[in-house]
């Protein structure tokens, strides 16, 4: 009688465990969904709407003229795209090399190796900030300024691969050594190791790493700013802040609307994709 009244206690307590905490995970998730929830549904106000006092949250009177006038106002289809095919690009070049290098810092044993591995983590120190002006002075030379050219090279071989590296490097690091050892003992070479066994199994780290790298091209500000003159050859968070009036106002209703069309498809990949992606940072953090 004791043991099932203790069972029934300490079953209570976990529920009222659990609900504290959702309660509390719900009250500091408010300051970051707040803002975003607003900002879809302004994108569907009029302007008077917008700055109405009392302010309200859902549009009384919806309208879509905001996301008509955001494909008006600027070649807005054509920065999309620019977004979206240099984030993919960027994507699969990093992730093929971060593998390829995650793999060979973590399997593979050479000389001077621990020390090749903390030089190239370096570079997670480096700010873009101090690199842009030799970038830009490289790429000018080789006639790549206003392409895209320099934000997939400066991506791809920079810091997002840097990153995706290290994430890479501590998932192989803790497979067994008993995988590779079958393997070579069925006749497979370290090339084949690599891409039969060891990269299906590191899809958890490459989830991690690709929406990692996905979001850092996606939200790209200053190397597109530098790097770009042509309005059509802009990215989305350059072309976000072309969104003004003939006296340099804001569009308010335009630039939310924008803005909403920019982060809504990344928040719902994210929410796709984010089982995989908590696997993956948790794994790749197991060993250093």
């Amino acid at each position: 009688m004791k043991t099932e009244t203790r069972r029934s206690q300490a079953k209570k307590s976990g529920v009222v465990r659990n609900v504290l905490l959702v309660v509390a995970l719900v009250v500091l998730a408010l300051p970051f969904a707040v803002p975003t929830i607003w900002m879809i549904a302004s994108s569907f106000k009029p302007l008077n709407e917008i700055f109405r006092s009392p302010p309200t949250l859902l549009p009384t009177s919806p309208t879509f003229d905001g996301y008509i006038e955001a494909f008006q106002y600027q070649p807005f289809a054509q920065q999309y795209f620019n977004s979206l095919y240099i984030a993919v690009i960027v994507t699969v070049v990093t992730l093929f090399i971060s593998a390829l290098a995650g793999y060979g810092f973590a399997r593979i044993r050479f000389r001077g190796q621990n020390v090749i591995f903390v030089i190239v983590l370096v570079g997670l120190l480096v700010p873009g900030e101090v690199t842009i002006i030799p970038l830009f002075q490289m790429f000018q030379s080789a006639g790549m300024v206003n392409t895209h050219w320099p934000l997939i090279l400066a991506q791809a071989l920079g810091g997002q691969a840097v990153l995706a590296t290290f994430i890479m490097r501590q998932f192989f690091v803790t497979l067994p050594s008993e995988l590779e050892e079958a393997a070579r003992l069925d006749g497979l070479g370290r090339w084949p190791i690599w891409w039969r066994i060891a990269l299906p199994l590191a899809k958890p780290a490459l989830s991690a790493a690709a929406i990692l790298t996905f979001l850092a091209s996606w939200n790209l500000y200053l190397e597109p700013t530098v790097y770009l003159t042509s309005p059509e050859l802009f990215t989305l968070p350059q072309a976000l802040t072309r969104y003004s009036d003939a006296y340099g106002g804001e569009m308010w209703t335009t630039q939310l609307a924008a803005a909403t069309m920019t982060v809504v498809p990344v928040l719902v990949v994210f929410l796709i994709a984010q089982k995989q992606f908590i696997e993956g940072i948790a794994h790749s953090g197991l060993k250093g």
